[in-house]
């Protein structure tokens, strides 16, 4: 279990002041010159040495996505983008972070921006994170009056400017491209790559884009050094995670944990255990309503971390875990989760636009029963022709779940469609 000195999130639960005088009380901003003067190669080194890698669901390495961004200019200025288009559904941690500890993104921003030789970070936050909004608007405005971002930033003689950008809360905009377009003023929809953004991202510039918590850990990484946060987890999934735990839990919350805590202590130490306690465990989705969900036998031994659940045929994901006790109807469930994606698919690509609407359909079918046991593979051979042949993930996330469910209950589906051909004879 984490200890509370190694917490970055120290305000996790708005208790505490979130202004810039709360937040420097904290730690936030401090001395974040020295920071800047460990050097571009040096803070870039420092976090492929922390072994950080994406919170936003794709765990890619982050210090290796910032190496990407050109070392010499070519005319064209650098952008860090920041993904705040949180719209996984399960997920509520970069939420929190902007309403309670916006400054530890902001620092984030400025450091990240000078490793990678921005000038400008562009913040694109989900249109109906109205108080998130506000709260960043005021922190940046905070920021600037006191000099830590603007020219001469912190003191550095690095110039860097953050502007926040309101998105209309569309799912497919949280795809790096997508989200590029977007910004631009164009229709959120994903670009092919190559070429990718770090070559030519917004308004044709060198790019990165990074998830909220990603950049904002960064600057207690640098602080407290690397060792120290690829000390915490395990080999190759190191530091600190948001969860977001919800579903049939006693208490519902956000926790920062240690990366590869076990499932069930996770559950049962911060969330007060399963609703009508372990043993009424159905299944749980590990990471967000796109990785398949795991049976209670699997749940009982697993460890919350990339390649744990890589193995075990689901994913981290954004670490939002979503309980479901006996109660549940999983079949309903995941027709739920399909009509989502079917609904979010942006309809650039044939097999999402099309694949998506079907699996839905058949789904319904599944739920009432009124369908043969042979569609249940076919569902499967559609979602494997979907799954891989899209420009983005959207594809892959329609299909996973309905993976998950015919993987390990599919004894659930065959039995409800033989009980309503027997309830219709009888």
């Amino acid at each position: 279990m984490l200890k509370d000195q190694d917490r970055i999130f120290t305000n996790l639960y708005g208790i505490h002041d979130w202004k810039l005088a709360g937040a420097k009380s904290r730690g936030v901003w401090d001395n974040t010159k020295a920071l800047i003067e460990m050097g571009q190669d040096g803070i870039i080194d420092a976090m492929k040495e922390s072994g950080l890698r994406g919170r936003g669901g794709a765990g890619f390495p982050t210090g290796l996505k910032w190496s990407f961004m050109p070392k010499e200019s070519d005319g064209r200025p650098s952008y860090l983008v920041v993904n705040a288009d949180e719209s996984e559904p399960g997920t509520c941690k970069d939420r929190e972070i902007m309403r309670f500890d916006p400054h530890r993104l902001l620092e984030g921003c400025l450091v990240a921006g000078f490793a990678m030789r921005a000038v400008a970070a562009y913040i694109y936050i989900r249109g109906e994170f109205v108080q998130e909004a506000i709260n960043l608007e005021i922190a940046i405005q905070e920021a600037y009056d006191d000099g830590l971002i603007g020219k001469n930033a912190s003191g550095s003689g690095y110039d860097f400017d953050i502007y926040l950008h309101r998105g209309a809360g569309a799912y497919i905009c949280g795809e790096e491209t997508a989200l590029i377009e977007s910004l631009e003023g164009n229709k959120g929809q994903p670009r092919l790559k190559p070429p990718f953004p770090a070559n030519v991202g917004v308004w044709g510039c060198p790019s990165t884009v990074n998830n909220v918590e990603s950049i904002a850990v960064a600057p207690e990484i640098l602080r407290r050094g690397e060792g120290w946060f690829s000390g915490l987890g395990r080999p190759n999934n190191t530091g600190t995670k948001l969860f977001c735990i919800s579903g049939h839990v006693n208490k519902p919350c956000n926790v920062e944990e240690e990366m590869g805590i076990p499932l069930k202590e996770l559950i049962e130490k911060h969330a007060g255990g399963v609703r009508g306690g372990w043993d009424n465990l159905l299944a749980i989705i590990p990471g967000g309503s796109s990785v398949p969900m795991l049976p209670k036998e699997i749940c009982d031994t697993m460890l919350m971390d990339f390649d744990s659940l890589r193995d075990a045929q689901s994913g981290l994901g954004t670490a939002a875990v979503i309980v479901m006790d006996k109660s549940t109807d999983v079949i309903r469930a995941i027709e739920r989760l399909s009509h989502f994606y079917k609904h979010e698919s942006c309809g650039q690509c044939t097999p999402c636009r099309e694949g998506t609407g079907w699996m839905w359909r058949v789904m319904q079918r599944l739920v009432s029963g009124d369908a043969e046991v042979e569609e249940i593979d076919m569902l499967i051979n559609v979602s494997k022709r979907i799954e891989g042949h899209t420009i983005c993930a959207l594809g892959d996330a329609a299909a996973w779940p309905i993976q998950g469910l015919v993987r390990h209950f599919r004894p659930v589906i065959e039995e409800r469609i033989k009980s309503r051909k027997a309830a219709r004879a009888a």
